[in-house]
């Protein structure tokens, strides 16, 4: 039974006005996202994460570039699944002692996700050729080498310990540009760290090789918390 006071139209602008709502939040999110990709919001600074790593900004597009797999192959980001990434990234044609741990290091941070480990996956991106890029072999072995590994290419290194674990490769240039903290520092043969990929393919983040292991959980679990991607 309607009631007399109810005017005509109310529930017809009710019902408008709750169809509304998903429109307005898709523009705002559009709209929010277009200032962080432009620099002018620094978005997960403003939600307030521990913000343990270097957030890059304005963020840098992978969708774009042109890699290869690790069979030479044309790929592209969005080959991928959606997810959250964990990259380490090697400059020559030599996985070092520094990038065989960063390898490491990103597999101990993925499992330590626990019920998040699916939201996030690793790739390993090379300036060379990944079925080329070699691995040093050092003595006595790091922790996490495969015991069944003794020395060879990465992408059989990679198959020994650390499967799941995606190759790709792109040009010397395009991976300056990707990645310019990774850049030769002073004594130094090569730069370090490695990155954080949001599921959209934008680089936003840098970890540096000093920063401890319960620093960057804290960063990751809070982003993971606070996004629905």
């Amino acid at each position: 039974m309607t009631s007399q006071s109810e005017k005509p139209g109310q529930g017809r602008a009710v019902l408008l006005l709750i169809a509304g709502i998903p429109l307005t939040m898709m523009l705002a999110a559009s709209w929010l996202w277009y200032f962080v990709v432009e620099g002018d919001l620094n978005l997960v600074g403003a939600i307030g994460t521990a913000n343990n790593g270097t957030l890059i900004s304005p963020p840098r597009e992978l969708q774009q570039v042109e890699f290869s797999d690790d069979a030479g192959r044309p790929f592209r980001w969005d080959d991928l699944e959606p997810r959250w990434t964990l990259v380490v990234a090697s400059a020559g044609p030599t996985c070092d002692a520094a990038c065989e741990r960063r390898i490491w290091f990103t597999r101990q941070i993925h499992i330590a996700l626990g019920r998040e480990f699916n939201r996030v996956r690793r790739v390993f991106i090379a300036d060379h050729a990944s079925a080329g890029v070699s691995m040093v072999t050092t003595v006595p072995k790091p922790e996490g080498w495969p015991a069944d590994f003794e020395s060879g290419t990465v992408l059989e290194y990679l198959s020994a310990g650390h499967a799941g674990m995606a190759a790709l490769n792109t040009t010397p240039e395009v991976f300056e540009e990707l990645f310019s903290e990774f850049a030769p520092q002073q004594g130094a043969e090569q730069g370090g760290g490695w990155y954080l990929v949001d599921p959209a393919g934008w680089i936003m983040m840098h970890f540096q090789d000093d920063l401890g292991y319960k620093a960057i959980i804290a960063d990751l679990k809070f982003l993971l918390k606070n996004s629905g991607g």
